[in-house]
């Protein structure tokens, strides 16, 4: 039908004329209540918001220094992060001296990484940058 017809039609019905595809030959348009349907497609949205989870990285801090005790606590921390479904970055800062040997601070995430195997993959391995090492880790998809 020609435009006109249809834009009565909407008027009588106390509706809208909302052009679908401007491109198809002919144009293809439909009859709705524009504000509606604005209403229900902004709800969607929310909703698919609502259903979707953001992953966090938590930070956990370990030192060249440090004593296998604590890096059990330090483990037992990240391991509840990633049970969690949050992402973990270990770092480690070197001071003065350590700066020589930093193959010992990848050696301590290494050993960490072995206590929370269970519970994480390495998503970024051990990288030394400057007087940092950081690795990542996320974890496993059930």
């Amino acid at each position: 039908m020609s435009s006109r017809e249809a834009l009565s039609i909407a008027e009588e019905q106390n509706l809208d004329l909302v052009l679908i595809s401007p491109t198809a030959t002919p144009p293809v348009c439909k009859i709705i209540d524009y504000g509606k349907f604005k209403f229900e497609q902004a709800k969607r949205l929310k909703e698919q918001r609502k259903a979707q989870k953001t992953v966090d990285i938590k930070e956990v801090q370990l030192s060249m220094t440090i004593d296998t005790h604590d890096v059990e606590i330090k483990a037992r921390h990240a391991r509840r992060f990633l049970e969690g479904g949050d992402k973990v970055k270990v770092s480690i800062r070197m001071r003065g001296r350590q700066q020589a040997r930093p193959e010992i601070g990848v050696e301590i995430m290494n050993s960490f990484f072995e206590i929370v195997r269970d519970y994480g993959v390495v998503e970024k391995a051990p990288e030394i940058m400057g007087r940092n090492i950081f690795m990542v880790l996320a974890p496993i998809k059930k």
